[in-house]
């Protein structure tokens, strides 16, 4: 029993097959390469274009009253948003003398925390000066901002603290007029009452003392604060060298392009879903690839190649087609030119066994406005085609793109070999030619494939369609030999394998 493999790696199909995706994306590098150098181009014009505007730049030391070690940055945070605010924004405008909006203004600068007390301070304007200026106006603001604050605090502090031991001064005179009132003859109960007074007196009298302490610890740590909170850096314009801009937004845009380049190919392979290895082409069309040709390439060694490359495949076509006893025609698919050429390069390997004439079924130009050279075989039109006669040998060359006349197709050869660029058609498009092959009973003998891949390693080959591939044509000369018996004839050489493996020889 013959088990079809066909059907079993169509079923056995990954859901995304990265070999494929990687080998069409790699086939648009010319879209993607074009995309990075595209954004590599507007990065450098970006530079030239748009310079940046002039910047000066100034850092601040902060002091804080609350610092700590392990503090996360919270209150260098607290800084720089307290910097983006309109009461900052309008004391440096005062001392500059702008009538410039605080809000205005607030767009034109920045400030980042460096680390927990150092901070960044970045101003924008329309000269280096004006940069300057307004960069010094505003760390001056912000640290008297600052100041005043610690100072405010500190008063606050003090004052509270001061309050409390004025409060209890007062309750202290009311404590000692009440000790001096007492009278030294009372009883028992008179000696203890005196006795607490004594104590609140001490306790009042200690507490006193302390936060007169803490007041004037309160209003010593204040000058520490200010005089830490100062400009260590001047202000300075920062000075925009035009080829390290340009370099750098060239490298962005690059970059930027080359992601953006290849996510589109990714995305569109995925969606157009276009076969590029033979396995997937072969296995789409019902059909084995006997022959490749690469693409024209101006490079003379690659000339010397395709021309042998394009010799082999005339010489297997001109054999195939002379043991047949059907018309032979080629259907193209995205490659009119390169099977016009294929069809002239056979035809002329023909003459030498009699007449021959090339049937043009192409729906462009190719054959129909070429100019012909001594020796070249007649080129008639899909309409004269029922007129030839049958002595003649016919080589038939058509189309199976979309909008093909499917019907007129056995006008040019009850046998194909379809000419097939590689990434062309769909896989859906590729379904339909089979099918519609096989309705006008049509088999197809094999698959050229135009633009292949160079590192594609898989088999374009499907060896259970004895009933379409080449190396099927002995069973059906011997079916049609009279005896019905099959005639001996030895297979093509590139037809022939041996085992690639010790289970595949069991």
């Amino acid at each position: 029993m013959t088990t079809s493999t066909t059907s079993e790696s169509s079923a056995a199909a990954p859901l995304l097959d990265l070999q494929a995706l990687v080998v069409a994306v790699r086939r648009r590098r010319r879209f993607w390469c074009s995309v990075g150098l595209l954004g590599l181009l507007v990065g450098g014009a970006l530079a030239v274009l748009m310079p940046p505007s002039p910047t000066a730049v100034t850092k601040v030391l902060v002091a804080h009253q609350e610092d700590q070690p392990n503090d996360p940055g919270t209150l260098i945070r607290t800084d720089v948003a307290l910097l983006q605010t309109t009461r900052i924004a309008d004391k440096a405008l005062r001392s500059l003398d702008s009538p410039e909006k605080p809000e205005d203004f607030m767009r034109d600068y920045g400030a980042v925390g460096l680390t927990n007390n150092l901070m960044q301070i970045t101003v924008t304007a329309d000269s280096d000066a004006e940069a300057v200026a307004r960069a010094k106006a505003l760390a001056d603001a912000f640290v008297a901002d600052h100041v005043r604050r610690i100072q405010a605090a500190a008063d606050a502090e003090s004052k509270a603290l001061l309050d409390q031991r004025d409060r209890m001064r007062n309750e202290l005179a009311k404590v000692n007029k009440s000790i001096g009132d007492a009278s030294p003859d009372s009883g028992p109960k008179a000696s203890a009452n005196l006795e607490s007074l004594f104590a609140r007196r001490a306790e009042l009298t200690s507490r006193i003392t302390d936060f007169g302490q803490r007041a004037a610890e309160a209003r010593i740590g204040t000058p520490q604060l200010v005089a830490g909170t100062q400009v260590v850096d001047a202000p300075r314009a920062v000075r925009h060298s035009l080829p390290r801009t340009a370099a750098t937004n060239a490298v962005i845009g690059l970059v930027l392009g080359l992601v953006l380049g290849l996510a589109v190919a990714a995305v569109g392979t995925v969606v157009a879903d276009r076969p590029v290895l033979r396995r997937d082409i072969a296995a789409n069309l019902g059909a084995s690839v006997i022959s490749e040709l690469p693409r024209r390439s101006g490079r003379l060694w690659r000339r010397r190649r395709i021309r042998a490359a394009r010799e082999r495949l005339t010489t297997s076509l001109a054999r195939t087609v002379r043991g047949s006893a059907d018309p032979v025609s080629l259907l193209e698919l995205g490659c009119a030119r390169s099977t016009s050429v294929i069809a002239l390069d056979l035809a002329r390997a023909l003459a030498a066994d009699g007449p021959v004439v090339v049937v043009d079924g192409l729906p462009g130009p190719q054959l129909a406005r070429r100019r012909p050279r001594p020796g070249d075989p007649t080129v008639v039109s899909g309409e004269r085609a029922a007129s030839l006669s049958h002595q003649e040998l016919r080589v038939g060359v058509g189309s199976v793109a979309p909008g093909t006349a499917w019907t007129d197709l056995q006008y040019l050869g009850t046998q194909t070999v379809l000419v097939v660029r590689a990434g062309h058609g769909s896989a859906a498009w590729l379904h339909t030619v089979a099918r519609q092959l096989a309705d006008q009973s049509i088999p197809v003998i094999g698959v050229v494939l135009i633009d292949p891949d160079p590192r594609d390693r898989t088999d374009g080959t499907l060896w259970d369609g004895l009933h379409t591939a080449l190396r099927g044509q002995n069973e059906r000369l011997a079916r049609q030999n009279g005896t019905g018996r099959r005639r001996a004839e030895r297979l093509p050489m590139w037809a022939t394998r041996g085992p690639d493996s010790d289970q595949e020889a069991r």
